[in-house]
């Protein structure tokens, strides 16, 4: 009962936002409408533009490093085939400000060529194309993960067919193992896209205006909620259709969790073949990571001595305190989720647990604006009623107040970031026989019992998965703690955002290399889930 009504609540707390904004977005003022229609046309062509280069850019890198290290052999495969997942432990806006920061104009690259080799005209990394390289360099990986492990089982065997058919490795390979990875290479798509679509720290560093960016502009310089909403509702539905669309045309496969390397034997590369597949693979790497973590712990080293003070246990105890306070509400949310889901298969339970996921296909600036205007009309109402009744002068209670805004960022993690952790709780939960469960029931044991002594030692694994990512995903999150945070309450995150903004990069450096160390949490753990699964 507990679960179904938690299952039930947060559902309607997922609505919210979007209700809010929809709401907001058939009651528009002229004037917001006015200014808004100069700009939507610039900002969503820039999107367009900017979702089409990534795509192309993670579906040639993410296929083309699957194929190599899941069909061939060559020097360094074994650790390509998960160092190549390591970008992801670098959010994309510390790798846009290292990136800024070397080859900008005044940057180490550029000042380096001009004064050794005369060079004096460079092309501009502040545009389109220096925008799609770093996000594609930091996006990459949801193709490749997805897709190798697509290619390792079903495409194996359906390559190892078609050899003993005739057909040659590079023929089978297009003809037979790509399109049957067809549904994984659209869903690590679908993510690269998502997170494109959802980055404000990126975009935001290059000066590269789009539809987040707008939201955040609107609200923080316009001063005008209506504005923001506007903008939001726009992207809002862009973003619902792509995923209504995705669905319509993925087949029903599931990404394997996990495979079997023995099912066919990788070919070896000989020569100058082998070398290049070695030398592909590490330039993607290096660019991804090695250059950027390197960069990072120089300006860190440089700046240290100076910076590194007693502000910073206040950054990183923010940031701790904050992420371990979503991470422990949002996985106690999702584990009750989940126990209503698997009590009620063929009701309301499953439907509930599923629309209890949608928020993370909401950007941060999106849900940030969907939640603080019902707040506004709560906060409106509370104040309207407590002076009717009792003629007491008071403020507001959730906006303006330190608890408030807490609470508001809790929430907006939890909404968020529930998809996380339901994904990684219930993966766990499906592990656990029906028989195991209808064993304990029939020796009349309660459900309080059921949970502490079944539910919870089968689900610690899945349960430290899941608070061990949205732990790193609330670190790292930068536009929804940005836009709901207390006055004065500075993270990790925002002290990245605050020196980015002044072009102080070497100063962003010490909390972005503390964020990357966070970010290899979840990359140890991927790896340790492979290597048993391998086995």
């Amino acid at each position: 009962m507990t679960g179904h009504l938690v299952s039930r609540l947060i559902t309607g707390l997922v609505l919210v936002p979007p209700m809010g904004i929809l709401f907001s977005a058939l009651t528009p003022s002229q004037g917001v409408w006015e200014h808004l229609v100069t700009l939507l046309g610039p900002l969503f062509v820039n999107t367009a533009w900017l979702v089409l280069g990534v795509g192309t850019g993670v579906l040639l890198l993410g296929v083309s490093l699957a194929g190599l290290v899941a069909y061939y052999s060559f020097p360094g495969r074994r650790f390509f085939e998960w160092g190549l997942m390591l970008p992801l432990a670098l959010p994309a806006y510390v790798l846009a400000f290292v990136y800024v920061g070397l080859f900008d104009f005044s940057g180490a690259v550029p000042t380096y060529l001009r004064t050794t080799f005369g060079l004096q005209s460079f092309p501009t990394i502040r545009s389109l194309w220096g925008v799609v390289l770093v996000m594609t360099l930091a996006f990459y990986p949801y193709v490749y993960s997805l897709t190798r492990n697509a290619f390792t089982t079903e495409g194996a065997r359906a390559m190892e067919a078609a050899t003993t058919l005739g057909r040659t490795t590079i023929n089978g390979f297009f003809s037979v193992s790509l399109p049957m990875a067809y549904p994984w290479i659209v869903g690590g798509l679908l993510l690269s896209l998502m997170e494109t679509v959802t980055d404000f720290g990126t975009v935001s560093i290059f000066n590269y205006d789009t539809a987040t960016t707008a939201i955040y502009k609107a609200w923080y310089s316009l001063f005008s909620l209506s504005a923001a909403a506007q903008i939001a509702s726009f992207l809002m539905i862009i973003i619902f259709v792509v995923l209504l669309v995705t669905q319509r045309i993925l087949p029903g496969h599931q990404p394997p969790a996990g495979h079997n390397e023995s099912a066919r034997r990788p070919i070896p590369l000989t020569g100058a073949r082998a070398w290049f597949a070695s030398a592909y693979c590490a330039l993607v790497l290096s660019a991804g990571f090695f250059l950027p973590v390197i960069q990072l712990m120089v300006w860190a080293a440089r700046v240290a001595p100076d910076d590194l003070d007693g502000r910073y246990l206040g950054f990183a105890w923010h940031s701790v305190l904050v992420a371990s306070i979503a991470a422990i509400v949002t996985c106690t949310t999702a584990f009750l989720i989940s126990v209503d889901g698997r009590k009620n298969p063929r009701t309301a339970g499953v439907t509930g647990s599923s629309l209890a996921t949608l928020g993370y296909a909401l950007p941060g600036p999106i849900l940030a604006v969907g939640l603080f205007i019902p707040l506004a009309w709560v906060d409106r109402q509370i104040v309207s009623v407590t002076e009717y009744l009792f003629s007491w002068k008071v403020g507001p209670l959730l906006q303006g107040t330190f608890m408030g805004a807490v609470f508001i960022m809790v929430v907006a993690y939890l909404i968020r970031f529930m998809a996380v952790a339901t994904g990684a709780i219930g993966n766990a939960m499906r592990r656990i026989p029906g028989s195991m469960e209808e064993s304990a029931r029939s020796l009349n044991t309660g459900s309080t019992h059921l949970w502490w002594n079944l539910y919870l030692p089968v689900l610690r694994g899945g349960l430290f998965t899941a608070a061990t990512l949205v732990f790193v995903e609330v670190m790292k999150e930068m536009p929804l703690t940005l836009m709901t945070r207390p006055f004065g309450w500075e993270t990790l995150a925002i002290r990245i955002f605050e020196m980015t903004s002044e072009g102080q990069w070497e100063r962003a450096a010490l909390p972005g290399i503390i964020l990357v160390l966070t970010g290899l949490l979840p990359i140890a753990l991927g790896i340790r889930h492979s290597d048993h699964a391998r086995y």
